[in-house]
């Protein structure tokens, strides 16, 4: 009976050790296989972080273009404000010299070339006139 007790004891000894063997190997296992997928996953994040990377890039480039372009647009934009005040100018000033412009009439506005219905005929007679040729006359 001593016999069958020990046997049973080095059964139980020997499936302890085997379970604790295998268990082993299932984690070694384990392990592997995380760590495999681990490395399929950062090498997803690295191919993901880099098209994001590029995605960025890409994005900077179009906003400076963008940026450049409104500068320019900018630029062009006060040119022709400093364009269209110095015609505006050049066009009052005109309108000041020019004896056949009525700035005083209502319908006037400067650089519109409002004239009066001051007109001569072939002959140099007057066949109208305006109120600055009614101030020049007298």
């Amino acid at each position: 009976m001593t016999t069958v007790l020990i046997i049973i004891g080095v059964v139980v000894v020997l499936a302890i050790i085997a379970a604790l063997v295998m268990g082993k190997q299932a984690k070694t296992k384990r392990d592997e296989s995380n760590r495999v997928e681990a490395r399929g996953h950062r090498e997803e994040a690295g191919i993901a972080t880099a098209r994001a990377d590029s995605k960025e890039a890409a994005a900077e480039e179009k906003a400076a273009r963008a940026k450049r372009a409104q500068a320019e647009a900018d630029e062009h934009a006060a040119l022709a404000r400093r364009e269209r005040e110095s015609a505006s100018e050049r066009h009052e000033h005109a309108d000041a010299l020019d004896p056949d412009v009525d700035e005083t009439a209502d319908d006037y506005v400067p650089g519109q070339h409002a004239t009066t219905d001051h007109h001569r005929g072939d002959d140099g007679v007057d066949r109208g006139g305006s109120v600055r040729d009614e101030e020049r006359r007298t």
